[in-house]
């Protein structure tokens, strides 16, 4: 049974965060060197969520290799420096403090869900891996790679090239805010 709020949560994660896309674009404040290391950070992000769809068979099979090792949520965790870093980019503390109350709010139980899910689905499978692998930062506990290769197709697959586009945007949009300023 599926709790009601991870439910509208995981409905409303999307829209939600557009909203809060567009509030930070509008009170956003970037410097040259807010944008540098912000921009560096959520470069990371986006790296970490990449590299990870480009190892995720949806719903398939368990992934625990690449990223999957160490963190049972790289996804999640790249879109966390990815928030983080654009909320360092945009100088505003009242929208990095938005960000964290957004994601604690709307992606842990987003998270939640999920697990349980791959719990009903892959049963002790899964449960022995998430004895042995974080549910969020990683701590050095791994479990043995499987072989899982980051690939292409699986990358464009999950649609992850619409992050990488939407951060190219984002930090254009930065950069003429900037300027104009």
């Amino acid at each position: 049974m599926d709790k009601p709020y991870a439910a509208w949560a995981a409905r409303w994660r999307v829209p939600l965060g557009f909203v809060l896309g567009a509030a930070y674009l509008v009170f956003s404040q970037p410097t040259v060197t807010l944008l540098a290391t912000g921009g560096g950070i959520t470069l990371l992000g986006l790296a970490l969520r990449a590299f990870s769809a480009g190892c995720l068979e949806k719903n398939l099979a368990l992934t625990t290799g690449g990223p999957y090792r160490y963190t049972r949520n790289p996804l999640y965790l790249g879109s966390f420096f990815i928030g983080l870093g654009f909320a360092l980019a945009g100088g505003s503390w009242t929208m990095g403090l938005v960000f964290l109350v957004f994601f604690l709010m709307i992606y842990w139980p987003v998270m939640r869900r999920e697990e349980r899910f791959l719990r009903a689905k892959f049963g002790d499978l899964y449960g022995r891996y998430a004895e042995k692998v974080p549910f969020f930062f990683p701590t050095g506990h791994s479990v043995p790679d499987r072989g899982v290769k980051f690939r292409w197709d699986q990358y464009r697959r999950n649609h992850e090239y619409e992050a990488a586009l939407g951060y190219l945007a984002a930090m254009f949009f930065l950069l003429v805010k900037m300027k104009l300023r």
